[in-house]
């Protein structure tokens, strides 16, 4: 058997109810850049962040609002989370009122971002062997959402991202990567010249990935410390980058566009963690 909470589940009839006042129209309003909080949604999400919390790392719970006939089968995801993190229970109409739309999921936290690291502090954490994604630019939540999940499936120890790209704990895209915003570590600021200045001072091998890379992707042999930089689509990285590093390409048919900026970030993540023999 399982273990069980002990804490108080708390029943919300009103909407208006100051103690779930944060979850309060969601789709409208989000609360990322707000003291460093967020909305976690779904089941697996809710795992991430309760795995985030026991942890005791960059992130942590303050609060869990769920549909009422969720609780009995959340209940190894609710024992997971100490006993004062609060959790409130609706009825589906209630829910809604709050959320302002139908949440079929039926499963919110709030969570908190209780450490904020810059790229030296992070860099500094990694090990000798290590795989860094550096991120320019990329201003869609989907994407960004994505391109954290290929990075915790692919094993990479780190993710930089300059102050051009979307904040990943804005709701759709924590959503997206299916919560492994809560489980890569990264950062949020700078300029990508920075952040790729910081790598190469530490060592690191860049490659700028681009559809035209000078070297196939699956040619790359790998080092003990690799970085992989991407942009955003269209543009991609600035042409400043690609002249300055070693730059790689993600082969495919001619006559068609490129790539999803995600889905190369993917194929080029796999064949250089397979290369540093993580997979």
């Amino acid at each position: 058997m399982g273990a069980e909470r002990r804490g108080e589940i708390i029943r919300i009839s009103d909407p208006d109810d100051p103690r779930i006042v944060e979850f309060k129209s969601i789709r409208e309003r989000d609360l990322t850049g707000r003291d460093n909080r967020f909305i976690a949604e779904g089941t697996v999400v809710l795992r991430m962040l309760a795995a985030a919390h026991a942890g005791a790392g960059d992130f942590v719970a303050e609060k869990i609002l769920l549909l009422e006939n969720r609780v009995a089968g959340l209940s190894e995801e609710l024992a997971a989370f100490p006993d004062d993190v609060p959790v409130y229970v609706a009825e589906a109409a209630v829910l809604d009122a709050i959320a302002g739309f139908h949440l079929h999921r039926g499963v919110l936290a709030l969570g908190h971002r209780a450490q904020r690291r810059d790229a030296t502090q992070l860099l500094d954490t990694l090990p000798e062997t290590a795989l860094v994604l550096v991120a320019c630019g990329i201003s869609n939540h989907d994407n960004i959402g994505s391109i954290f999940r290929n990075a915790a499936a692919f094993g990479a120890d780190a993710v930089l991202l300059d102050d051009t790209c979307c904040d990943p704990l804005y709701r759709k895209a924590l959503r997206v990567s299916v919560g492994a915003v809560l489980r890569v570590p990264y950062t949020r600021g700078g300029t990508i010249e920075e952040n790729l200045a910081a790598l190469t001072g530490r060592g690191y091998e860049v490659w700028a990935l681009s559809p035209s890379g000078t070297t196939e992707i699956r040619s790359i042999t790998a080092a003990p410390r690799m970085a992989l930089a991407t942009g955003t689509e269209g543009d991609g990285l600035p042409p400043a980058i690609l002249r300055k590093f070693k730059s790689a390409r993600v082969s495919q048919v001619p006559g068609l566009d490129s790539l999803n900026a995600a889905t190369a970030t993917g194929i080029a993540l796999y064949q250089i963690a397979s290369a540093q023999g993580r997979l």
